[in-house]
């Protein structure tokens, strides 16, 4: 009897100790457990590498599972996080939908990723086939449609007993910079007020709180007339310990306190950001890089031990002694993984089949670089809207910058390059406007901040804008006439009220004209090959003072 009762205290005891790595039971005390979070984001339908070899999913496969391999043999965990906006930017993924992109994740093992903005550029079918594609969820604690919650808040991870919530977050922006037709019946709520809900629930939950968020990182909170961002979030809300973000493109890496090193070199040191004792990340963009944040957890205390941005063949250009110049690896080069290579081929050969087609050529280049076309006047928001003048007859055009994507290279251009410039799909429309109603749009366009997708491009008009209001108006010459009618070409996008414009749909002139903006531009550029690329400089057209 004494043997029997000895063996059911045993027994009793060890189910005990297992209990304490059961699921929802909480680390153990005095156990070091090492956590290392991988982070990615603005994917933006970089599947494949580029032209140089950087980047792309094949090597980022590569990169991950090395890294997976050395945490684990060294006794850590790992947690593999994307910040948002999978969809939009290369031809070969958006004609597809970006269905390799999410495989091509979904082959990698994500564990969670943010819902970002261009998570909505196609209509909603499209964005639930993407969701049911993949085995990771997508998070967002602040989109609502028909009043409750369209993707999952937050998924708390157990990881040998260290529980980590893992919140979604997304820009409340995204209402102004998508198409409203595709967001019919969805809000984008206040992301504070929405994480000051979910926080304290997920601490309950959780040992470790991570947001995974899509709403940008500005300098020491600068956000302009941008919705708010990571580290405003961060200072308003209590409990966060991470911020894995994206939205803004950027490296957050610090060179002093709310400081960003804007001139930061791929291969250097990188201090994230901290606010009200939340880190805050983010991987600049298109799998450019891997984040590495490696954290240790004790007792209830959580400490990053070492963080590192690793570039993914990233490269820069060198000259020899007899002046060449030529392109070399930042760091030691990764190779690509094959069975990465095997799944992502026969998309990228489908792409190419359809996109290689020659539509015309350009003597010189064409800017339309994000950090130009958002700051300034720009020669490829003025040949897009001379295209969309010259199709639709109209007096002048209004860019916003948001849709602006890319630059021409000297040389041939294929149908791929003008789907790279406008890969939105974005139909042109018109408006008659008396001489009054011009300025008045004008005014509003031209007090969008400068560095944002909201920023204003113009064509066929030269402009004075003095703090933000336009004091001079001169089309085809001649000043504005507040009793005349001008016809204007935008997007719909920026006709929906896209990026904060004033909205045109009920106009009484107002008219869609079915032109896709991408064929209106390969047309003016087939019939205007090749481009001489000096009469599209903007010159003094526009003055900003």
């Amino acid at each position: 009897m004494h043997l029997i009762k000895t063996t059911v205290t045993v027994a009793a005891v060890l189910a005990l100790l297992g209990c304490a790595n059961m699921p929802g039971a909480g680390p153990q005390k005095d156990k070091t457990y090492y956590l290392t979070i991988l982070h990615t984001n603005d994917h933006h339908g970089r599947f494949w590498k580029n032209g140089d070899g950087e980047y792309g999913l094949a090597a980022r496969k590569t990169l991950i599972d090395r890294i997976r391999g050395d945490v684990a043999r060294a006794g850590g965990h790992t947690l593999l996080l994307d910040g948002g906006d999978v969809n939009t930017g290369v031809p070969e993924s958006d004609l597809q939908d970006a269905v390799p992109d999410f495989k091509g994740m979904d082959l990698i093992r994500y564990d969670a990723m943010a819902v970002g903005n261009h998570e909505f550029d196609k209509p909603l079918a499209v964005l639930r086939s993407q969701r049911a594609m993949v085995q990771f969820p997508m998070l967002a604690a602040n989109i609502y449609e028909g009043g409750k919650r369209m993707f999952e808040p937050y998924k708390v991870f157990n990881i040998d007993g260290l529980r980590v919530g893992v919140m979604g977050l997304t820009t409340e922006d995204t209402r102004k910079m998508v198409s409203p037709e595709n967001i019919k019946g969805i809000e984008f709520r206040n992301v504070i007020a929405e994480a000051r809900q979910v926080v304290p629930e997920l601490r309950r939950k959780s040992d470790i709180v991570i947001a995974a968020t899509h709403m940008g990182h500005y300098e020491n909170g600068n956000h302009g007339t941008q919705s708010e961002g990571d580290v405003e979030m961060a200072r308003a809300v209590k409990g966060i310990d991470l911020v894995v973000g994206g939205h803004t493109q950027n490296p957050v890496c610090m060179k002093a306190e709310n400081v960003v090193d804007k001139a930061y070199v791929p291969g250097a040191d990188c201090k994230p950001d901290r606010q009200n004792g939340a880190w805050i990340v983010q991987a600049h963009e298109w799998g450019k890089y891997v984040g590495r944040a490696d954290f240790e957890y004790r007792n209830g205390e959580f400490k990053l031990a070492k963080y590192t941005l690793i570039p993914v063949n990233l490269m820069k250009t060198v000259k020899a002694a007899d002046g060449k110049s030529s392109k070399v690896p930042y760091t030691e080069l990764i190779p690509e993984d094959k069975a990465m290579l095997a799944l992502l081929q026969p998309h990228q050969d489908f792409g190419q089949q359809k996109l290689l087609v020659e539509v015309g050529s350009t003597d010189g280049k064409l800017e339309g670089d994000r950090a130009v076309v958002r700051s300034k006047p720009a020669s490829m928001a003025v040949l897009i809207g001379l295209a969309m003048m010259d199709r639709t007859r109209a007096d002048f055009a209004v860019v916003n910058a948001g849709g602006v994507r890319d630059s021409f290279a000297p040389g041939k251009l294929t149908y791929k390059d003008v789907l790279k410039v406008q890969p939105f799909g974005n139909t042109t429309v018109t408006v008659d406007l008396t001489g009054r109603e011009v300025i008045d749009y004008l005014n509003a366009v031209a007090k969008m901040s400068v560095g944002s997708g909201a920023f204003a491009q113009f064509a066929g008009i030269q402009l004075v804008i003095t703090g933000g209001n336009v004091t001079s108006a001169t089309i085809k010459g001649a000043a504005l006439d507040n009793t005349k009618t001008y016809r204007m070409v935008v997007n719909k996008f920026s006709a929906e009220g896209g990026d904060g414009y004033p909205k045109l749909l009920d106009h009484r002139s107002f008219v869609d004209t079915g032109y896709v903006d991408a064929d209106v531009l390969r047309a003016y550029i087939s019939a205007n090959s090749p481009l001489k690329a000096a009469n599209y400089e903007p010159g003094n057209a526009v003055v900003r003072r």
